[in-house]
């Protein structure tokens, strides 16, 4: 990833030189697109390194979920740094009466060129990242990772939308198409920054662990002989691999103290089997007589005149 901050960092400053040389608002806008893009680059640096610190007082359940916080930063500065000034970017062409100078036109489309060359690379090596780690289904739950791989999509897909701007504008004198291109560039990182933003913020809230994990759990609970019937099944990611799991379940009348207890540590046991992800694991195990007659009319009647 200091690779790519370097890249990303080299490429800016070159679209920045360029943009400035030939007054393109199209090859500014994608210099703030790679500024954006290093600044998350650092934000995401910072996720890989917090998220592995083990759990401590303060915070017991471990500190994975700071992978969606930085990954919500990275989504911000998405659509501050890169969204925004590419629509004024955009805008300010459209409106400015300056007389144009084109110049400069070929150098920044060589400038683009070597950039979509670099971006290219760097979307495909992140693709291969994904096969890696089990294909799209698996290697995209990374909050990092897809943020890596929306960042190299927009890039290739940003820095082509700039070329043909600004060779439509060499072409037919008419600025209109370079400045629509900002804003194109501008509309798409609104769009994935807006993505990008809506997972973090799921995950940061509390999102359940994957229908499947809780399937599989759910049908363990109702396999167990001394479970009589499983009232409630909460899940929540507390990290890119871990979660936390508690059930309420009530069991078959007659047991004791002792039987409950090693029924209890035999079913925590066998979830973490079944589920590894599920490092926390919580059971609520009531008696099914007993909770009925707690909570029948008399008794809470008995409560209530107390």
């Amino acid at each position: 990833m200091l690779v790519a901050l370097a890249a990303n960092l080299v490429i800016a400053v070159a679209k920045a030189i360029g943009g400035l040389v030939a007054g393109s608002p199209a090859l500014l806008s994608e210099a703030a697109h790679s500024v954006a893009d290093s600044l998350n680059e650092v934000f995401l640096l910072a996720a890989l390194r917090r998220s592995r610190r083990p759990a401590d007082r303060r915070h017991p359940f471990g500190y994975g979920k700071e992978r969606f916080f930085w990954s919500l930063l990275a989504a911000v500065g998405i659509f501050v740094m890169g969204g925004c000034f590419s629509f004024f970017q955009g805008f300010e062409a459209l409106t400015s009466e300056t007389e144009e100078e084109l110049s400069g036109y070929v150098a920044g489309l060589i400038v683009l060129g070597v950039a979509l060359l670099a971006e290219g690379a760097s979307l495909v090596r992140a693709l291969y990242q994904v096969r890696r780690q089990g294909g799209a289904s698996a290697g995209l739950r990374d909050p990092a990772l897809r943020t890596v791989v929306a960042e190299d999509g927009t890039a290739v897909l940003g820095v082509t939308l700039a070329m043909v701007g600004m060779a439509l504008h060499m072409v037919t004198g008419q600025a209109v198409w370079e400045a629509s291109a900002s804003i194109a560039i501008g509309a798409l990182l609104v769009y994935v920054a807006f993505r990008l933003g809506r997972e973090a913020r799921d995950q940061l809230i509390g999102e359940a662990a994957d229908p499947e994990s809780s399937g599989r759990i759910c049908a363990l609970l109702r396999a167990q002989p001394e479970i009589d019937s499983v009232e409630a099944l909460f899940t929540m990611k507390t990290g890119l691999d871990t979660a936390l799991v508690a059930a309420r379940v009530d069991l078959v009348p007659g047991l004791d103290s002792e039987r409950v207890e090693e029924v209890a540590v035999r079913i925590k046991r066998s979830i973490a089997r079944t589920v590894p992800e599920a490092d926390q694991i919580f059971l609520d195990v009531t008696d099914r007589p007993a909770r009925e007659a707690a909570e029948s009319p008399a008794a809470t009647g008995e409560r209530g005149g107390a």
